[in-house]
């Protein structure tokens, strides 16, 4: 049997309280539609009232801020493996149609500092961090991570990171289309 017929391994018993936050992209397997020259490209969570996360994705790209909302929950409440779905309203502007994805974590340091996050097409995967850079060490076992769950990490494209990042509010244009988050993340 090869690599992508077995299931993914992911975390489980994942504190949604200690994962929340703001969380840096460091390296993806970017979509065709993902702008290349996106930079400084983070995810932000929130805890909603509901017990659903709130997700607040940006990026820079060509000088303008692009962004998009949604929420995020539990795949299957009934265990502890850190599934979830993401769900974000196209066109983010006017929302009318929902479009849901996976979002699965594969692996979480115990200090939640780092996180490999994938799906099981394994078409997509993220590496991200608290902080906008990680130790080559760190980065290396996040592949090694990575390939044992049957990923092509020579697809993997580094993301670059302002140091000091951006602020959102800051006063650079903002991009309304936001279609490209989509489209990156469920591949449509």
């Amino acid at each position: 049997m090869g690599k992508e017929s077995k299931e993914m391994t992911v975390v489980h018993g994942l504190d949604l309280n200690r994962y929340i936050g703001r969380w840096y992209e460091i390296a993806s397997i970017p979509s065709f539609f993902q702008p290349r020259d996106g930079v400084n490209t983070r995810a932000t969570y929130s805890l909603n009232a509901d017990g659903t996360v709130h997700v607040l994705n940006e990026t820079w790209s060509g000088g303008k801020r692009d962004y998009i909302e949604g929420s995020a929950y539990k795949a299957n409440p009934n265990n502890d493996e850190a599934k979830f779905k993401v769900k974000f309203y196209v066109p983010p502007f006017f929302p009318i149609i929902p479009v849901t994805g996976n979002y699965w974590v594969l692996f979480l340091d115990p200090d939640y500092t780092y996180a490999l996050i994938g799906e099981p097409a394994r078409s997509y995967l993220w590496i991200l961090s608290r902080t906008t850079h990680i130790d080559d060490e760190i980065y290396n076992q996040l592949l090694e991570k990575a390939k044992e769950e049957g990923y092509d990490v020579s697809k993997l494209h580094k993301t670059p990171q302002a140091d000091p990042p951006p602020d959102s509010d800051d006063k650079s244009p903002t991009d309304k289309k936001g279609i490209w988050w989509i489209k990156s993340l469920f591949g449509k």
